[in-house]
């Protein structure tokens, strides 16, 4: 077994099942719509990407959310992908809402604001969905998702996950086959969440080795001696295994306490 390999996959027959997912889902809400929140970045792009192969670009709203002037460049690139599938946007600055709220708390960590602006943009997005009668379409990856690398209710909260089942690297190739612009398959992958933020930097490796102890873990079953044996650090194993069980929660609808039915008297 070759350390730190990943798969490849039949990018055309994965657009295709994707496409017929979001038909189905689309179908059963009783809706022709959704709406996507275009970061810039390669999972944003890929999504809307396909939806508007899909779906049609007249059936998709692309919303670009930025934090005042931070990141002017992932605007650039979310009006470039926009312009190349033909989506309509509507750009609206997140940070009068959300400096507001946190000048009452100036002294708040970075993480704080971060997670406040992922939610405030999900917000925003739920709005528009309402607006137009459509579905909020998330963006996010599977190797996200078990890393627990969202915010819940922020950008983990949405009406349906069509990139939920590809790893990161798995993005990257359908986002190629789709003719997605290589500067926007290559660049850094950041939440744009504060200054001089990147996921791999927060996440303290590449995601190429997530993927591959993802993969090897969840697809392949590989216990954490048999990936040991298959030459993972044990740092990195250890860390991916504890980041996929603490976001588990992440990964289900909110607990609740069952009755039992001898505790509910019969109604007359």
């Amino acid at each position: 077994m070759k350390k730190n390999s990943i798969p490849i996959i039949d990018t055309w027959a994965v657009e295709e099942h994707l496409s017929e997912f979001l038909h189905s889902q689309l179908r059963r809400a009783g809706r022709n719509k959704v709406v996507v929140g275009l970061s810039g970045g390669i999972d944003s792009s890929t999504a809307a990407a396909l939806a508007a192969r899909s779906l049609g670009s007249e059936h998709v709203i692309g919303l670009i959310l930025p934090y005042g002037e931070r990141r002017p460049e992932d605007v650039t690139d979310a009006l470039e992908l926009a312009e190349l599938f033909h989506i309509h946007t509507r750009q609206i600055d997140i940070a009068p809402m959300v400096d507001a709220y946190f000048s009452s708390f100036p002294h708040a960590a970075a993480r704080r604001r971060g997670n406040k602006m992922a939610r405030e943009r999900m917000s925003i997005l739920y709005d528009w969905a309402e607006y137009h009668e459509a579905l909020v379409m998330g963006t996010g990856n599977r190797t996200e998702l078990y890393l627990g690398y969202l915010t819940k209710y922020g950008d983990g909260g949405v009406d349906l996950e069509p990139l939920g089942g590809l790893y990161k690297c798995e993005v990257r190739q359908l986002a190629a086959s789709m003719g997605l612009p290589p500067k926007l398959i290559n660049r850094v992958p950041t939440a744009g969440l504060w200054q001089g933020q990147t996921d791999e930097g927060e996440l303290g490796m590449s995601y190429d080795v997530i993927d591959s102890i993802l993969y090897h873990m969840l697809d392949l079953r590989m216990g954490k001696r048999s990936l040991l044996k298959a030459g993972f650090a044990p740092a990195d194993v250890e860390m991916v295994g504890q980041m996929t069980r603490a976001s588990r929660h992440k990964r289900l609808t909110p607990p609740f306490p069952a009755l039992k039915s001898a505790w509910r008297k019969r109604a007359d």
